[in-house]
């Protein structure tokens, strides 16, 4: 069970596409939390 080179190319650039998004959602998700954080103290 061989895989071609370029096929692991293409599954490693799709996993590191794969990783940038899941720090991006993360990143953003955690942006959303600190804002509804910071909301709730300023908005006492």
């Amino acid at each position: 069970m061989h895989t071609p080179p370029h096929d692991i190319d293409s599954l490693a650039l799709r996993r590191r596409r794969a990783q940038r998004t899941a720090w991006v959602v993360g990143g953003v998700a955690v942006l959303v939390y600190v804002g509804f954080i910071l909301s709730g103290v300023i908005g006492r």
